[in-house]
């Protein structure tokens, strides 16, 4: 469960980090209408809380809401003259999530993939300047050229330099003594979600 209360390190302009990942997955998938239900799952947090940010999202006219029946779906406000520059800054903060969880879902192969580094660490909540670059660990036995694809592809929604590493899962979990792994295990990680189940 993450802190609602916390500032956004990667978008500090933004009231929470809950904020910036709940107007990312939105605009990063305009075409969809996502349940506060699925959203609240998603993000691991109370469906009040989600709805309770969506109110303020809705009545700022950033995002609109759709209710069928009893279901609330909430969509990006396409209409909006900050739907662009938004758009784009929410790919370069909040993006990489979605982004990667998008395309390496499509790799077979991949048993588990992380952010780790300084994406991870803005994350989570450490100060620091916005991140040049993303790196990806990935666990698994997907073919090097196809996550080479998947990075390039990432690469041009993302505006910045994607770095995928390629472990074996024995590696990933019996490997103590290797100071690569040690680090990545011993730092922030995000865990991508490569279910591929959108709200």
């Amino acid at each position: 469960m993450q802190d609602v209360q916390a500032r956004s390190q990667l978008l500090p302009i933004l009231r929470s980090p809950l904020v910036g990942e709940l107007l990312a997955w939105v605009y990063l998938h305009p075409d969809d209408a996502c349940s506060v239900t699925d959203l609240a799952r998603r993000f691991a947090i109370s469906q009040s809380t989600v709805s309770r940010e969506a109110d303020r999202l809705v009545s700022a006219g950033l995002i609109r809401e759709v209710r069928r029946g009893n279901l609330r779906l909430l969509q990006a406000n396409l209409d909006s003259p900050l739907t662009g520059p938004l758009t784009e800054l929410l790919t370069l903060t909040y993006g990489p999530a979605s982004v990667l969880g998008d395309l390496l879902q499509h790799v077979d192969g991949i048993t588990e993939a992380y952010i780790y580094g300084s994406w991870a660490a803005r994350y989570t909540g450490e100060p620091g300047p916005l991140p040049r670059d993303i790196d990806v660990l990935v666990v698994g036995t997907a073919d090097e050229d196809d996550l080479f694809d998947a990075a390039r592809k990432a690469e041009q929604r993302l505006g910045r330099e994607v770095n995928v590493h390629r472990v074996s899962a024995k590696a990933w979990r019996n490997s103590p003594r290797d100071p690569f792994l040690t680090a990545v295990r011993s730092r922030p990680r995000f865990s991508i979600d490569l279910a591929g189940d959108q709200p």
